[in-house]
C-alpha cells in the first residue's frame, strides 16, 4: 500500500439564487401600491395639524395605519432592489 493521500477535490460551486424579473417586478408594484396609503395619511394628517393646530383623535390611528403601510411598501421595494443575500 502507498502512503500518498487522497487528492483534494476542489469546492463545488453552489448554484446562484438569483430572483426572478417577474417577482421583483411584482415586489415594486406591490411596493407603489402600499405607498399610497402612506402619501395620504401625509396628506391628511397635515392637512389636520394646519387647520387645527393637532391631529384630530378621530383621524389619528388612521393616519398611524398609513403611515406603516406606506413604511412596509418603503421595506418592499427596498428588498426587492437589494435583491437575495446569501
Amino acid at each position: 500500500m502507498s502512503d500518498t493521500p487522497p487528492p483534494v477535490l476542489p469546492p463545488v460551486p453552489t448554484p446562484d439564487r438569483a430572483r426572478s424579473g417577474c417577482l421583483t417586478a411584482l415586489m415594486v408594484i406591490f411596493g407603489i401600491i402600499m405607498l399610497l396609503p402612506g402619501l395620504c395619511a401625509l396628506l391628511f394628517g397635515g392637512m389636520s395639524v394646519f387647520e387645527g393646530g393637532r391631529i384630530d383623535t378621530d383621524i389619528a390611528p388612521l393616519v398611524f395605519l398609513g403611515l406603516v403601510v406606506g413604511a412596509v411598501g418603503v421595506a418592499l421595494i427596498w428588498a426587492a432592489i437589494r435583491g437575495r443575500r446569501s
